[in-house]
């Protein structure tokens, strides 16, 4: 079976090929994505989902073929963000931090036809995931409005700047939006605003100037 793994950190990555190798599959680690499927033969596809790029990947790869499976490698684990992985198009969810043993059995069963996801991911795809709707609730328009323009790559200082802030009083206003969402940092929120739809422009929402 070829492999390719996809992980933006190298030492994961070559961890992961050591584990697989030993268990006798051939993996490899494109640079190019698209143009490793294209070289042909049955594949499996290990793809860490941690950032926007990495899910638009995701949507990429699966709008180009449905021939390969693709085990999601969730940075977080998520049962929202497993279950979004799977109506992506993957075909198991694994946390990134999951054993070498449980990595390898996960490959073998997938790349036989089944699907491995964790028993929260399967619950949540059950129930239709928590409602976006009460997820929204925990934040005010002029919030979503600041997570857009982080992800569109807007500074702290910037951000304050448009807003009427200092910038130390939108640091700790964002910080405080961070907990809210249940992340550590700036790039854990805008993911998690990402899985929950909430940087889709609403024409309701408050502007900027």
């Amino acid at each position: 079976m070829r492999l390719a793994v996809i992980d933006p950190l190298p030492m994961y990555r070559q961890g992961v090929v050591s584990v697989l190798s030993a268990a006798g599959h051939v993996v490899e680690t494109p640079d190019d994505l698209l143009a490793w499927l294209r070289r042909g033969h049955d594949g499996l596809v290990l793809l860490t989902l941690d950032t926007s790029t990495s899910w638009d990947a995701l949507g990429r790869l699966r709008a180009a073929t449905n021939e390969y499976p693709v085990i999601a490698m969730l940075a977080e684990e998520s049962a929202a963000a497993g279950a979004k992985a799977v109506r992506a198009g993957a075909r198991s969810v694994l946390p990134r931090g999951t054993s070498a043993a449980v990595l390898t059995r996960t490959v073998e069963a997938t790349a036989g036809g089944q699907a491995v996801l964790p028993a929260e991911v399967v619950a949540a795809l059950l129930s239709g995931v928590a409602s976006t709707d009460r997820g929204e609730s925990m934040l005010t328009a002029e919030q979503r409005v600041w997570l857009r323009y982080l992800a569109d790559g807007m500074t702290v200082a910037r951000l304050a700047e448009q807003v009427g802030y200092s910038e130390r009083a939108m640091f700790r206003l964002l910080q405080t939006l961070y907990r809210r969402l249940g992340a550590r940092t700036r790039i854990q929120a805008i993911v998690r605003a990402q899985e929950q739809g909430w940087l889709v422009q609403d024409v309701t929402d408050p502007g900027l100037t």
